[in-house]
């Protein structure tokens, strides 16, 4: 990854909070809670993983930058979901999401090429790089804030 193209995927991941805030502006529990077809997450669902993830992904990034060829444990999202409770309420699990988006972003402005070059062994894919991180999170929120959009539509 070039440097610019770097640049860009930062820039996309510091933006996602603000994608997925404008994806829930203004929704009801209703919308919160409709599913776009059977077996899809509800927004309210959605904001759930976000936090999970996020704060998941933020430990990644700091294992990758601080252990040598660290192992990256996978986990089963919808799991998650079943036992997670994702009917509560969303707000602290936005709270979550950002501060840790906004936290892994102050890392991200200071890393030194040294560590962009880390990586590690993801236990479901292999060779996972520090820059193959922000490619997945830098599209992550976004990829979900359209999720959003979609299932609170369901509900109209």
């Amino acid at each position: 990854m070039d440097v610019q193209t770097r640049r860009r995927s930062i820039e996309k991941y510091k933006d996602g909070f603000r994608a997925v805030s404008e994806a829930l502006q203004g929704a009801t529990d209703k919308e919160l809670d409709a599913r776009p077809a059977p077996g899809k997450w509800s927004a309210r669902e959605i904001v759930h993983h976000l936090a999970d993830s996020e704060m998941t992904s933020a430990i990644r990034l700091r294992r990758l930058i601080t252990e040598d060829r660290p192992v990256i444990q996978g986990y089963d999202q919808d799991e998650y979901a079943r036992r997670l409770y994702y009917q509560r309420p969303i707000q602290a699990s936005l709270d979550a999401f950002r501060a840790a988006r906004e936290t892994t972003a102050h890392l991200l402005e200071r890393m030194t090429e040294a560590e962009w070059a880390r990586e590690g062994t993801h236990s479901e894919s292999g060779r996972y790089t520090v820059e193959r991180w922000l490619e997945i999170y830098a599209d992550h929120a976004h990829n979900h804030a359209e999720q959003i959009r979609r299932a609170r539509a369901a509900a109209r």
